[in-house]
């Protein structure tokens, strides 16, 4: 699969829809000083999740979707009721002159027509990727499936980010079983503010984090 020229920047995936990826978009956007890119929008409202990002990081570049759908539904069923259909080709990142954060939809293999699933839209991205989980029952297993089917596509995985109350017990098996890190746990926020996530501490890096995916 051919894949883009050199990107700075990172995917941003989950192991679910509805999983909090806008907010650790914006989270990163924030304290990366990074451009933001939904590249295709279902459920397209006034409260997109450009709209949010653009809210929580106002200081943010947001460039618009390559894809915009109405209907809430995966993006190659949101496509075809729109007697549209979304081409690879079509999903080149935008020009930006610092690093991009791009936002999946749902997890990676979301289809995105009939024969492309999301996973080989990030592998042609080449980008390191994000995953955001939720903290409670069930996230080990769609964690570490995640995990691995990245790796079997030779994609990098910079870290976890785990959504919801704190559960020291799944933290631990993910790092453990996924051989991954978990770089931030964002517990249930009252009311998500540009401020609020000004005050989330940065991601748990031991070093800054390179965001050119390694080549090879």
């Amino acid at each position: 699969m051919a894949k883009s020229p050199s990107v700075q920047g990172v995917f941003v995936t989950g192991t679910d829809t509805n999983i909090g990826k806008t907010l650790v978009c914006a989270w990163l956007v924030h304290h990366w000083r990074a451009s933001y890119w939904k590249p295709v929008q279902t459920g397209a409202t006034e409260d997109s999740d450009s709209a949010t990002v653009a809210r929580l990081a106002p200081a943010a570049i947001i460039h618009p979707p390559a894809y915009v759908f109405q209907a809430p539904l995966s993006p190659h069923e949101a496509a075809r009721r729109e007697g549209a259909r979304i081409e690879l080709s079509g999903l080149k990142p935008p020009a930006t002159p610092g690093p991009l954060v791009v936002e999946g939809a749902g997890g990676i293999l979301v289809p995105l027509n009939e024969v492309a699933l999301t996973i080989d839209f990030m592998e042609m991205l080449n980008l390191p990727v994000v995953v955001v989980a939720r903290s409670g029952l069930g996230t080990i297993n769609h964690t570490l499936l995640t995990l691995d089917a990245l790796r079997r596509r030779h994609i990098p995985v910079l870290g976890v980010v785990m959504n919801g109350q704190k559960n020291p017990a799944n933290r631990q098996a993910i790092e453990h079983f996924g051989a991954v890190r978990v770089l931030a746990e964002i517990q249930p926020l009252p009311a998500v503010t540009p401020a609020l996530v000004a005050s989330l501490p940065p991601p748990d890096f031991s070093c800054p984090p390179d965001l050119t995916r390694p080549e090879g």
